[in-house]
């Protein structure tokens, strides 16, 4: 069983910054592929950001790609997501996952664990 806990959500300007933090219980953690996907209001949940379990290889959704960086801490059973010059397209609340898989991955399905989600707004 792997509890997974987001925390750094909140309110931030366009062109400003946060960085999400993903605690994990459990000692899967450092084999675990970790992702990032969040759900706005009225839409789909979506991939944002995926990392492999010993953090040399990562993917990103587009709309991200370039102010967006996901890692992880292996040694603190923590991983991020660092976002840059935010924009208001990206509030959502945003969820960490965890799969049973040691390669990225941007498939919902793949992912067995989730946690509670942290809200993030992005004011115009």
């Amino acid at each position: 069983q792997v509890q997974l806990v987001e925390s750094g959500g909140g309110l931030v300007q366009a062109g400003g910054s946060l960085r999400l933090s993903c605690a994990a219980s459990g000692r899967t953690f450092s084999s675990s592929a970790m992702g990032w996907f969040r759900q706005a209001p009225g839409k789909e949940r979506e991939f944002v950001a995926t990392i492999n379990y010993n953090g040399v290889k990562t993917s990103y959704a587009d709309s991200v790609k370039g102010r967006f960086i996901i890692s992880r801490d292996n040694a603190k059973n923590t991983v991020y997501l660092q976002m840059l010059s935010l924009k208001h397209e990206d509030t959502a609340v945003y969820y960490c996952a965890a799969s049973s898989a040691y390669s990225e991955t941007y498939v919902t399905r793949h992912y067995d664990y989730w946690g509670q989600g942290t809200q993030v707004t992005v004011s115009a």
